[in-house]
């Protein structure tokens, strides 16, 4: 498979497939594509459904297959942005953010993650109940604004705003700790919890979430008024 990435703040991934090479992608991310390739729906086991929907996806994948060579199918991102790349193998899964998985190949595996502590899973916010990608192949994510990245050393940290998280080497643990201080929680304005990220491995960090977008643009929005009977 080829592919490219065109764009800046709203970019598009261009495959050209191989005769029966596939892609699984999430609902909707199709723009175009070839005539002969075949779509189909697919929905794996019931659990990986169930997690596929706590992690905020749709239950069920698209499935892309090429009839013939050098057909070409294009995928869009969702939100302002960028695509990524990533080579996954069975020894090196990632950590990426719900709704952050757009399209993989053949044999890249979707799956739920929550961290071990369950109150990072239940208290953490956006982004910790967080999916995994594992398998071998080629897998394209998400970045919600612009993207940072840091590869943190055996026991480096870095503290992050929930939701801020995209991507995650499956070496470093995560770990959710409350904000301190009363003031701080009534006033501070960043939430009311903190994830530290601890080394080693790669941390890829993003700038503008879509939460963080909506709460922005919500007191600009007009207000609709509730009619009396």
């Amino acid at each position: 498979m080829e592919y490219i990435i065109k764009g800046d703040s709203l970019p598009v991934l261009i495959c050209k497939l191989e005769k029966d090479e596939y892609l699984k992608t999430e609902s909707g991310a199709m723009i175009w594509m070839s005539p002969n390739i075949k779509m189909e729906t697919i929905a794996g086991n019931v659990n990986k459904m169930l997690g596929r929907i706590m992690t905020g996806e749709a239950a069920f994948l698209n499935k892309f297959t090429a009839k013939e060579d050098g057909e070409e199918i294009a995928f869009g991102s969702c939100f302002p942005g960028s695509i990524m790349a990533v080579e996954i193998d069975e020894e090196h899964p990632i950590i990426i953010q719900k709704r952050g998985f757009l399209a993989g190949t053949s044999g890249v595996n979707l799956s739920i993650f929550i961290n071990k502590k369950i109150g990072s899973g239940l208290f953490g916010g956006e982004g910790f109940i967080m999916q995994k990608v594992s398998g071998k192949g080629l897998a394209f994510v998400e970045i919600d604004g612009t993207s940072c990245t840091y590869d943190l050393k055996e026991g480096e940290k870095i503290v992050v705003n929930t939701g801020h998280l995209a991507l995650v080497s499956h070496t470093c643990s995560l770990d959710i700790q409350m904000v301190k201080g009363v003031k701080n929680v009534l006033f501070g304005g960043e939430g009311l919890f903190l994830a530290t990220v601890t080394g080693p491995g790669k941390v890829i960090l993003q700038t503008m979430p879509i939460p963080s977008l909506a709460d922005s643009l919500y007191p600009y929005l007009p207000k609709v008024e509730e009619k009396g009977e």
